[in-house]
């Protein structure tokens, strides 16, 4: 296994160069309902709204007073991104399946495992990038254990959002508030 290959995401997003002009927080939360990073990226500038299709859905997800806030929890192996638009209302929320997570020069970053879970408001729930994590292990990108972990994960998040049990996506207005206080102070 060659976990080089695998695509390293920093939660500040900092090479991202749609973005022109942006503030940026995160801060290490340590609750009974979770422990890890959360990272808060306010979108001030952009070169370009950036919209997404989803089915017949168009969702855009980035665009001048946009807010992504991603959660990091301690010991699993999944990232949520939820973004919220211009007026603090959650367009989506995006799963990222990863193989494991970290901080490097103080930037909480994860390793992508492809698999990718899509959640509207709406209630509609979306699977991306199962054809990647495929030929991710016949390229021999990633071994079988990597492939276990990626479908594991996922089956394990669908099962706790059709249960309502996800609770992570109940804390991100809790997290993105906190965050945005202790920005503007």
């Amino acid at each position: 296994m060659n976990d080089s290959k695998l695509k390293r995401k920093y939660g500040d997003r900092a090479d991202w160069n749609r973005v022109v002009q942006r503030e940026f927080i995160q801060d290490f939360f340590d609750e009974m309902d979770f422990k890890g990073y959360v990272t808060l990226l306010k979108v001030i500038e952009i070169t370009e709204p950036l919209d997404v299709q989803y089915g017949d859905k168009t969702v855009r997800i980035v665009d001048e007073g946009y807010t992504w806030l991603q959660h990091f929890p301690e010991g699993a192996s999944h990232s949520l991104t939820t973004m919220f638009n211009s007026e603090g209302e959650i367009v989506q929320w995006y799963i990222d399946i990863c193989y494991r997570m970290g901080i490097e020069n103080s930037r909480p970053w994860i390793d992508d495992l492809f698999l990718d879970i899509i959640i509207l408001p709406s209630g509609d729930v979306f699977h991306k990038d199962a054809d990647e994590l495929e030929l991710a292990l016949s390229s021999g990108s990633i071994d079988e254990d990597l492939y276990k972990i990626a479908t594991s994960e996922a089956i394990s998040i669908k099962k706790r959002i059709e249960a309502d049990e996800f609770d992570l996506l109940y804390l991100s207005k809790v997290h993105k508030e906190f965050l945005e206080r202790k920005l503007s102070s």
